[in-house]
């Protein structure tokens, strides 16, 4: 008899293996890969919630998300919000449907209920993969990644296992799964932002589509965020400015407000001076954390400024000289 431990691998001639056609497809035009897993990253307060729900609606009804970005096939939605009651749920959805003119009693997102998901153990992993299994969702939205498990985030064994079972659901059903996630404070912006994820660098580099979301400086004397992302198989889209429109508290928003393909190119210099008015003054507390940058960093930045007469410091905090 032949034990287990003696049996050869499967092999194959390099010339044999099956093409692929390598053409990107998506679940969400520049922002999600199709079948791909990842994270929405972002500080507190970031309205990571607001973008997953809105990439859900976009893609249970084929509209698009953010008022921008085209689904190319609509489908399913299986969802779990671990920090939010289902009745604000509903109301989040159901002022985005309005807004989009859609009827709510039609939209395929469907809303685990459960009180609670330990996706680290049996037997809530076997529970939500037939779950989805029952209902072929096209995406799975679990937010946020830090109440579905009692593991050690900082250990990349243990993280490990856990992204490795969101890899399972997507190749056994073909779904992308999107894992709202938390940046460390004054974690860097942009692309970078991957790399100011909390826990194992390990949930940086499982991603196939990662978008971020971070402060940043005021648009129009309006706070803003920016939406950035990143995928293994597709070249970065430019950076975003989102806003949340509430002006309507029954169709509140997230929309697109400008396309930020330059802001990369500034120096920290300018943007400190986008940020700065003559007539206001700003901390550098408040500097770093609408610019998401190191300490130092913004300090060298600052002093520059200030040697060349840019700006002055006061017992306030910075002002802008014009």
């Amino acid at each position: 008899m032949v034990s287990e431990g003696n049996q050869l691998l499967p092999v194959v001639r390099v010339g044999e293996i099956r093409c692929e056609d390598r053409t990107q497809r998506w679940l969400i035009e520049q922002l999600w890969g199709e079948s791909s897993v990842g994270v929405i990253g972002g500080a507190p307060k970031c309205s990571k919630t607001w973008l997953g729900l809105d990439m859900a609606l976009s893609v249970a009804t084929g509209t698009p998300c953010l008022g921008k970005y085209a689904v190319p096939r609509a489908g399913p939605v299986l969802v779990y919000l671990a920090e939010d009651a289902l009745p604000v749920v509903r109301e989040r959805v159901a002022g985005m449907a309005r807004h989009r003119g859609l009827d709510l009693a039609g939209v395929e997102i469907h809303v685990i209920t459960a009180p609670t998901l330990r996706l680290d153990r049996d037997p809530h992993r076997t529970r939500l993969l037939e779950t989805a299994k029952r209902l072929r969702p096209r995406l799975l939205l679990l937010d946020p990644l830090v109440r579905l498990h009692g593991i050690d985030e900082n250990n990349a064994g243990e993280v490990a296992g856990l992204l490795a079972y969101f890899r399972q659901l997507q190749r056994q059903l073909d779904l992308s799964v999107v894992l709202v996630h938390h940046t460390r404070k004054n974690a860097a912006g942009g692309a970078a932002s991957g790399q100011g994820l909390r826990g194992s660098s390990d949930i940086h580099a499982f991603g196939d589509s990662n978008l971020y979301l971070r402060r940043g400086h005021p648009l129009a004397g309006r706070e803003r965020l920016v939406l950035s992302n990143e995928h293994r198989a597709a070249p970065a889209s430019p950076p975003v400015s989102l806003e949340l429109v509430a002006t309507n508290a029954e169709t509140t928003h997230l929309e697109v407000v400008v396309e930020l393909d330059g802001e990369k190119r500034r120096t920290l210099q300018e943007q400190v001076l986008g940020l700065l008015a003559p007539d206001a003054v700003q901390t550098r507390g408040k500097l770093r954390e609408a610019l998401s940058v190191k300490n130092e960093r913004l300090g060298e930045a600052l002093e520059s400024l200030e040697q060349a007469g840019r700006v002055r410091h006061t017992a306030a905090g910075w002002q802008r000289i014009d």
